[in-house]
């Protein structure tokens, strides 16, 4: 009886100890070749694919990892017809503004427009739709004219961005 006992105990833990919560389910380790869903700068189509993620998940770690420390966006200012710019610590706060009062922000990259030979100098159109609510949603439709740089580790860097869309 007392052999009966354990026998029943031990397969009652162990039949708890091997079932799965559904509700919480093991973490996936596995993420695809790269092992990660940031790519490698070292790369102009991984510096872009950083730019897409910044924007999906709105993270201002990733978004300043594509910024050259010497950074300048500019823009046109079709209201008083002038062209406006700012560097990178401003273009962070924009930025980071963006991200905490969207609700989501889908970009997609389209086709490379112009390429300089050595890459640094790359034309690229883009659909940006920024969610605010379910009743404001802004569509952008452009171009961004990005100059770009490798830094001493070889990882690409936007040094100038200016601005061809229709906002």
């Amino acid at each position: 009886m007392k052999n009966s006992l354990i026998l029943i105990l031990f397969l009652f833990f162990a039949f708890l100890w091997s079932c799965t919560n559904p509700f919480a389910p093991r973490l996936d380790t596995d993420l695809g070749s790269n092992g990660s869903l940031i790519s490698s700068q070292k790369t102009i189509e991984g510096l872009f694919q950083n730019f897409q993620y910044s924007y999906t998940f709105k993270d201002t770690t990733i978004y300043g990892g594509l910024l050259n420390p010497n950074y300048s966006f500019i823009y046109r200012d079709y209201e008083l017809s002038v062209d406006v710019s700012w560097g990178r610590d401003e273009d962070m706060r924009v930025t980071n503004g963006l991200f905490q009062n969207s609700q989501r922000l889908d970009l997609i990259w389209n086709n490379i427009v112009s390429m300089s030979s050595d890459s640094t100098n790359i034309i690229r159109s883009f659909n940006l739709t920024i969610t605010f609510n379910p009743t404001d949603i802004i569509q952008v439709d452009g171009r961004v004219n990005l100059q770009l740089e490798k830094n001493d580790k070889g990882v690409w860097k936007i040094v100038n961005w200016i601005d061809e869309s229709n906002f």
